[in-house]
């Protein structure tokens, strides 16, 4: 019998004016991941307040979202979908940005701290544990004294912009790699070429 689906969901924020920031590179790669998987559109999953794509991807079935909330209150639409699909906390990925990583570098892991990011931290308020894999998609520090809140909402520069497809798809296969392969394995290759 075949596993119940992984769940994989991006964070970032709704609305057009988000749509190239910082915050919102999870959504980015999990329509990378939709495009992968043949899932087709994303449409609106009213029982979660998310958007809902499915297919198949490393050789399994799997749900990828984008919460339609904000990004601090992701963990409604995350524990929903949780609950709607009866995954496990073992099944879950969340991509993110992560200021605490140079633009570009990707990141694997299960568990852990929250590093001041808002919307990990509903996330993991909202499912009672922290142990769901995390890929976290780096986008650099703000320059000078640029406060972080501002920072993650801002565009990336024109330079930034040129390799942001790259990265985006780094971490998209670096999100395959950890479905079919687990962590250990897909750390290995994509910490060492990521940076």
């Amino acid at each position: 019998m075949e596993p119940g689906p992984a769940l994989v969901v991006g964070l970032g924020n709704p609305g057009s004016e988000y749509a190239e920031t910082r915050h919102n590179v999870g959504f980015g790669v999990v329509e990378l991941l939709a495009a992968r998987a043949g899932a087709g559109r994303f449409s609106v999953h009213k029982r979660s307040n998310s958007d809902v794509a499915e297919g198949r991807l490393a050789g399994r079935k799997i749900v990828l979202a984008r919460p339609r909330t904000y990004m601090n209150v992701s963990g409604g639409p995350v524990a929903g979908l949780v609950k709607y699909f009866s995954v496990p906390p073992e099944e879950i990925v969340v991509v993110h940005d992560d200021l605490d990583l140079d633009f570009g570098v990707i990141r694997l892991k299960r568990g852990g701290g929250e590093g001041g990011h808002n919307g990990l931290r509903s996330i993991s308020r909202s499912l009672g544990t922290k142990d769901y894999y995390r890929v976290r998609v780096g986008i650099g520090r703000p320059p000078g004294r640029q406060d972080p809140a501002d920072f993650v909402l801002k565009r990336f520069s024109s330079v930034e912009r040129k390799e942001l497809e790259f990265a985006l798809d780094l971490a998209a296969d670096a999100t395959e790699a950890l479905l079919q392969e687990g962590l250990e394995p897909a750390q290995n290759r994509f910490h060492a070429l990521s940076g």
